[in-house]
């Protein structure tokens, strides 16, 4: 049986701001400088999604890439694209929408759509700029 890996990219647009409630505005400041500004500001994601399993020797696969990418679709783009991050997602209510947080957040949100099969999700990369990138592998 061989073991593969896919990768499925997307894109989405979405508007945040740095901040963290529990913090005062000057730590905010302090902390995420012109990110923090009170009106936001937006980025032009590019997330990569890459599964890893054993290559079905029927279908050559390891997942549906139509399945993926609807799941994709649905459970992700679905809550993130042309939003503000800050205020149309529940889960960043309580936490900063940092590149390293909405790779969890994806990662949380994607994972139970791997249970009962044999693919498994293998990692989430954020590009939030060309220059600023983050991963989670689920640790």
């Amino acid at each position: 049986m061989a073991i593969g890996y896919i990768t499925r990219i997307e894109r989405f647009s979405s508007a945040h701001r740095l901040n963290v409630p529990q913090l005062s505005k000057k730590e905010n400041f302090e902390i995420f400088g012109k990110c923090n500004h009170i009106n936001g500001h937006g980025h032009n994601y590019t997330l990569k999604v890459t599964v890893k399993g054993t290559i079905d020797p029927v279908t050559g696969m390891i997942v549906n890439i139509s399945d993926l990418k609807a799941w994709i679709k649905e459970d992700v783009l679905q809550h993130l694209d042309h939003k503000n991050i800050d205020l149309d997602v529940e889960y960043f209510h309580s936490k900063a929408s940092t590149a390293e947080n909405l790779t969890v957040f994806i990662w949380e949100t994607l994972s139970p759509r791997f249970k009962g099969i044999d693919a498994k999700l293998y990692e989430i990369e954020l590009y939030e700029t060309d220059l600023n990138i983050a991963r989670y592998k689920g640790e």
